[in-house]
């Protein structure tokens, strides 16, 4: 029996899921999240948009109170790049069956090498011995991303093919990995190296800031722009509807370039500027995925899990609501997912891809114009329930345009929910008889 069209499709995206730098971006780019949540938290605390507590702080502990807070931030959210490359490397490793920590640190060593060492001043001396933190946080992420994924690759292909130096029976496991790692290790160094003074040398600049250049920038400018975010959108669901994790593909992708554009936005701060369009500011951020698009879950679900309580006739749909409702209000949806169903359902695959699509624009334009303010660096948990994460990360505007993009899922899913919730009355009807 010849494979039907939706099941040459699930294999093709399978094939791209299951690659081995997919899974390794998916998988390392996690242990960011850590470091992310808390420094928002101190970020939070740093830049709190009350005056008068502001001021009240600064009379106890004076004007530098804030200091100890972003020597936090500085510490955690803005070395995104190096956390990525460490966790990047570290799980291409791992999932190859090979240990793992050998592979971060020589990645971190890598993307340290690509790295001009050394700072010039607003007067414009130059300081040597130092790291530049400009690439370390969301100017850095492509590169680490395409650093990690090498040096995983080249660690592993060595330790497959047993290129390494081989420690006599006895030998402490731990002392065994770590001559393991020096072989990979060497020739991946001094590889980088000639890297370093091809860029230094014959073009003046650093891999690193070559990258920058000539991939992040037009990636940032692409993930930033109104079809970049319709396409990503639209992708999620889509990819969902055929039964594959659609949060997981897409974001493993587009997760580095979304964070790279609120590390941005919170440096624009951090210089002193406002956070604006004009000045280079990104409306389009993890945070505005995670508020806007996916709130209540992939396809903007929680629209429809209101409907089912308010609205079906339906006593399947009224008792799958009620279940849903709760988790939906944490953005966890897998009970509608797969008990509504979505997946593969055609009368549900138009407003699953709409939904979270005209949300998108929406919310899109309303910052474009000013109605709501950028995202800075502040981020919450995925699970924050809508209206509170955007209270924290964007006061009472965010929160509102939160409730209005719920608004508009319930209209989008509207007639075709009555379309299934009829269909049901009839089958249980039928079924009573």
């Amino acid at each position: 029996m010849s494979e039907t069209r939706s099941e040459k499709l699930i294999n093709i995206v399978m094939k791209f899921v299951e690659l081995k730098g997919i899974v390794a971006l998916k998988d390392g780019i996690i242990y960011t999240l850590p470091m992310s949540l808390i420094g928002s938290v101190f970020l939070l605390l740093a830049q709190i948009p009350y005056q008068p507590f502001n001021d009240w702080m600064a009379g106890i502990f004076g004007a530098g109170w804030t200091e100890p807070l972003f020597q936090v931030y500085n510490s955690t959210m803005a070395i995104m790049a190096i956390v990525a490359v460490i966790g990047i490397a570290y799980m291409y490793a791992k999932n190859e069956g090979h240990e793992p920590l050998g592979a971060g640190i020589i990645a971190f060593a890598v993307f340290l090498i690509t790295l001009d060492q050394f700072a010039t001043s607003t007067g414009g001396e130059v300081v040597g011995g130092v790291i530049p933190r400009t690439w370390l946080g969301g100017q850095g992420m492509v590169a680490s991303i395409i650093i990690g994924l090498t040096v995983g690759a080249v660690y592993s292909w060595f330790l497959t093919k047993k290129i390494t130096i081989k420690m006599p029976a006895g030998v402490p496991q731990g002392v065994s990995n770590q001559f393991s790692a020096l072989i990979p290790g060497l020739v991946i160094i001094t590889g980088t190296m000639f890297i370093f003074m091809f860029f230094k040398y014959a073009l003046g600049t650093t891999l690193i800031g070559y990258i920058f250049k000539v991939l992040q920038t037009p990636l940032q400018g692409f993930t930033d722009s109104l079809i970049g975010l319709i396409i990503t959108t639209a992708l999620v669901p889509f990819l969902w509807w055929f039964g594959v994790h659609g949060n997981n593909i897409v974001g493993g992708v587009m997760q580095g370039m979304q964070i790279a554009n609120r590390l941005d936005n919170q440096a624009i701060i951090d210089s002193g500027k406002a956070l604006t369009i004009a000045n280079g500011g990104h409306i389009v951020t993890d945070q505005f995925m995670a508020s806007f698009v996916t709130v209540g879950g992939s396809g903007l679900t929680l629209g429809l899990a209101i409907l089912m309580i308010w609205f079906s006739k339906s006593d399947q749909n009224k008792a799958l609501g009620g279940l849903s409702i709760g988790p939906g209000i944490f953005n966890i949806n897998e009970p509608i997912i797969f008990g509504f169903p979505m997946v593969m359902n055609p009368l549900m695959f138009i407003p699953f891809v709409l939904a979270p699509t005209v949300s998108a624009v929406v919310a899109y334009f309303a910052m474009r114009v000013g109605l709501v303010p950028l995202f800075t660096g502040v981020t919450v948990p995925w699970t924050t329930p809508p209206v509170i994460g955007g209270l924290i990360m964007g006061g009472w505007r965010m929160a509102l345009l939160q409730v209005i993009c719920i608004a508009i899922s319930v209209v989008v899913y509207f007639p075709f929910f009555k379309k299934v919730d009829a269909m049901n009355v009839k089958s249980e009807q039928e079924a009573q008889d």
